[in-house]
């Protein structure tokens, strides 16, 4: 199977090769202004993908003008045709689905079996939101005695949207569809170590009949392409997902022209296991919520909560599972864990190897490299890492890989209390069959968003945020347009009120 899926992928990969990535401006693929370049690699096993465009704020401003330009019209398109064109690009997605799936893995060292999830899912994203296009505009009535007030929801005009380099083809149909559905239009910047999809959705897009100029593309470095879509005066809005430094300096860079900003960042999230949980749906879920994806996900339960009555007798199978975890090419169908994003990140996540020894914690599984023919890749074996206490950095930081750290605990509150000792407040997760406890823990843990004796599931309607150092705003259903949507109140007087007078004339 491997190699059948490495010979697709040579079909797909070989014209991105010779032609290279470029950006996509005003419905057509373009260089770079200074037709300067930068090289993508595979961290697969370090080959090269292609030359990328590496844009500067010249770049930045002939794709701003061009979403600008187009914004006229598409913020006015009938909701029916902007429904139609949304459905026709998820449609197109699942055309490609095979396509998406095999770059994205080759690209990003995510394993086929998730990736192949991705087009699946960037297809429910169009799907849902193209539903949701005739509603997008919807206010309230809010009548007075002598006024009817009611609200509109209008598009906020073009928009950043900057995604990042884990699941980057679904996290930028999360971002984007719903941008199009409220009559946005948009200018993308996809992450620079994962470009390869990002080219290939946007002409997804164009085929499936999208208008030129309400979607362009723009790669490049963070800290030129980045920087100038965040300052342009154009952009009205900046949706960001990515680390939480990064999301200090967008904020920042957008103050200047009041951009509107929406963080998804960081995470440090607790799954707390009571010792009457179901343990062994607890178990499957905590290894499935920190090793899937290699661990590259900021909803990862990276921090596993025990209680001390059924700690050894969980920590033993939590060890065997770990061990048993197949590592190895992600285009093979066996592999659950595939290579890191990048060399840098590689490093980063064995470096909390050390500090967690340097601070008298345990590696139970883990802790190197894997050597023979992963060698070349940007391996690491999945680390568990026992006998951490909370205010430990492997406790506390966000490590964004395949890194679990166990802490004990004795009662709730001593598990609210090291829940809550992070600065980030993204997911929690809580397994326990005591319903008031849940509950309780619920309302009080620091987190926007929790599961009860469940891994992350997603339900597109809802809410998707978090709090503290883990974003501002929300995504999902109704609360992707409070983001891209400006509230409007209309009053129209009945006739009947007493206007004050000023200067009358006796």
């Amino acid at each position: 199977m491997l190699d059948k899926n490495i010979r697709k992928l040579n079909k797909y990969i070989k014209p991105i090769t010779k032609s290279g990535i470029k950006n996509f401006i005003n419905g057509r693929e373009v260089q770079a202004v200074s037709r300067a370049t930068f090289e993508n690699h595979s961290p697969v096993d370090g080959s090269f993908i292609a030359k990328v465009s590496s844009s500067d704020h010249r770049d930045i401003d002939k794709a701003a003008m061009s979403s600008a330009e187009a914004f006229k019209a598409w913020r006015n398109i009938d909701h029916k045709e902007r429904k139609a064109i949304l459905n026709s690009i998820a449609d197109n997605i699942l055309k490609y689905s095979e396509e998406i799936a095999l770059l994205e893995s080759f690209d990003t060292g995510q394993a086929l079996r998730f990736t192949k999830k991705a087009a699946v899912r960037g297809a429910a994203n169009f799907r849902y939101f193209a539903e949701k296009a005739i509603d997008a505009a919807n206010g309230l009535s809010t009548p007075d005695t002598h006024h009817v007030n009611y609200t509109m929801k209008q598009a906020i005009g073009p928009v950043g949207v900057i995604t990042p380099w884990n699941t980057p083809f679904m996290l930028s149909t999360w971002k984007i569809a719903p941008a199009l559905a409220a009559g946005c239009t948009v200018v993308h910047k996809p992450a620079e170590f994962s470009p390869v999809t990002a080219q290939l959705l946007v002409k997804i897009a164009y085929e499936a009949g999208l208008p030129k100029g309400v979607w362009n593309t723009v790669h490049g470095l963070g800290e030129s392409a980045g920087k100038s879509l965040t300052e342009h005066e154009e952009i009205k809005a900046v949706a960001f997902v990515g680390e939480t430094t990064t999301g200090m300096h967008i904020m920042r860079q957008g103050a200047a022209t009041l951009k509107r900003v929406h963080f998804e960042l960081g995470g440090k999230n607790p799954v707390i296991v009571f010792d009457d949980a179901d343990l062994d749906r607890a178990l499957d879920a905590v290894v499935f919520m920190i090793y899937s994806l290699n661990g590259e996900r900021c909803t990862s339960s990276s921090r596993l909560l025990l209680h001390q009555k059924v700690y050894n007798k969980f920590m033993k199978r939590l060890e065997e599972r770990v061990k048993a975890l197949k590592i190895g090419h992600p285009l093979d169908s066996n592999t659950e864990i595939g290579p890191l994003i990048h060399k840098t990140h590689q490093d980063k996540v064995m470096s909390y190897v050390d500090i967690a020894k340097e601070d008298g914690a345990k590696i139970l599984v883990g802790g190197s490299i894997p050597k023979g023919k992963l060698s070349n890749g940007c391996y690491v074996n999945p680390i568990l890492v026992d006998g951490v206490d909370k205010n430990m950095r492997v406790g506390q930081e966000e490590i964004f890989g395949p890194f679990l750290s166990v802490i004990k605990f004795k009662t709730e509150e001593e598990a609210l209390e090291i829940a809550n000792s992070v600065n980030y407040g993204l997911t929690a997760y809580i397994w326990t069959n005591n319903v008031g406890r849940a509950q309780r823990l619920a309302r009080d843990v620091d987190a926007g968003m929790v599961w009860i004796n469940s891994e992350n599931v997603r339900h597109l309607p809802t809410p998707f945020g978090g709090v503290k150092y883990s974003g501002i705003g929300r995504d999902g259903g109704e609360y992707s347009f409070d983001f891209y949507m400006e509230t409007k109140n209309i009053s129209v007087a009945y006739g009947t009120h007493t206007i004050p007078k000023l200067g009358k004339l006796s």
